[in-house]
């Protein structure tokens, strides 16, 4: 067989095996920075150890979960603004973990583009293990994939997964306890978080601003960078608490709002009661209401309203858990309780 001159290569294809090397090599001080107990975070392997032993774990129970950021991904990409939406990633993620009194351990990404861009790539990557230095879980590895063909010209996707641990004995909800009058506490949010994008992206459009316009809600900001703001990530303030036995229940106010996230961690026959006068809707949400006509319900359903995450308290224990709260540097605030269905 005569071998063919020109014969084809992969990144004839599109695909440049270098550029993906070079990535990898780009981002391993910002995995080694993750570090943690139980856990070197060293890239390069095929898999990742963890060693729950080191980690100060008993009798553990793991958890997992997967994420994305939506269309909030499509902000970052038409604007170039690609520096935050890892630490979304990484926020979607650990958050439903303390959903489950779970400490974050570690995290993987993944990361799908048309053509591999270096510069950006490192900036989400970036953002990805400060969000891992924010939730104090070791960002242990990942995936890059080119794939000519199947993205646009200057898209990407982003995935994330995470494993945490719980002792065995702290597991939430801690349905059993749960009694009417119990307290919901609730977490400021910094924004819409990660969830509602697609509607935000058509109220955008119909306000007829531009992204880098003055954004009508936030001084000193471009209506890209105010949308942009990274979910707020509640591991460090909320973790001593729900590892003391102070909270029965959790709640990360992600898809379908403040109707449909808090009843997923209370006991059947009890119903989450807010006082939706608690707390004053951040402007942000009164904008989106206001530029969309957005009905009240419709809010409720779709966006956080301003609170990221929801604590149910026994109400004996509701002054000491907002006063940890405001000492580690959270908002937070009694928005209703539990009564009877």
């Amino acid at each position: 067989m005569t071998d063919r001159p020109n014969g084809l290569t992969y990144a004839d294809a599109g695909v440049d095996i270098d550029a993906g090397a070079a990535l990898v090599e780009a981002i391993k001080p910002l995995a080694k920075a993750t570090r943690r107990p139980g856990a070197d975070a060293s890239l390069g392997g095929f898999g990742a150890l963890f060693d729950l032993k080191a980690a100060g774990y008993d009798d553990p129970l793991l958890v997992s979960t997967t994420d994305g950021v939506g269309t909030k991904l499509k902000i970052a990409i038409e604007t170039g603004l690609h520096d935050t939406i890892g630490i979304d990633l990484v926020a979607m993620c650990v958050n439903d973990l303390l959903a489950q009194g779970a400490e974050p351990l570690l995290f993987l990404d993944y990361f799908a583009t048309a053509k591999l861009e270096l510069e950006s790539a490192k900036k989400v990557v970036a953002g990805i293990a400060e969000g891992c230095r924010l939730a104090g879980c070791a960002l242990v590895g990942g995936e890059t994939a080119e794939m000519p063909g199947m993205y646009g010209e200057g898209d990407y996707d982003l995935a994330g997964f995470s494993v945490g641990a719980v002792e065995r004995g702290k597991v939430l909800p801690d349905l059993d306890s749960q009694r009417p009058g119990d307290l919901i506490i609730g977490l400021a949010s910094s924004g819409p978080h990660s969830n509602g994008y697609s509607l935000i992206r058509k109220i955008v459009a119909v306000s007829g601003l531009a992204w880098d316009a003055p954004a009508p809600f936030e001084a000193g900001k471009t209506l890209a960078q105010a949308l942009l703001a990274p979910t707020r990530i509640y591991v460090k303030s909320t973790l001593p608490l729900l590892q003391s036995g102070a909270i029965k229940g959790a709640a990360h106010i992600t898809g379908g709002g403040l109707i449909e996230n808090p009843p997923r961690c209370i006991a059947e026959g009890l119903v989450p009661r807010f006082d939706w006068n608690a707390w004053t809707l951040p402007p942000v949400f009164e904008w989106l209401k206001q530029t969309g006509g957005v009905a009240e319900h419709e809010m409720r359903r779709t966006f956080n309203c301003g609170l990221g995450l929801t604590l149910v308290v026994a109400p004996d224990r509701a002054p000491a858990v907002l006063a940890a709260l405001l000492n580690a540097g959270e908002q937070a605030f009694v928005v209703g309780e539990l009564a009877k269905a």
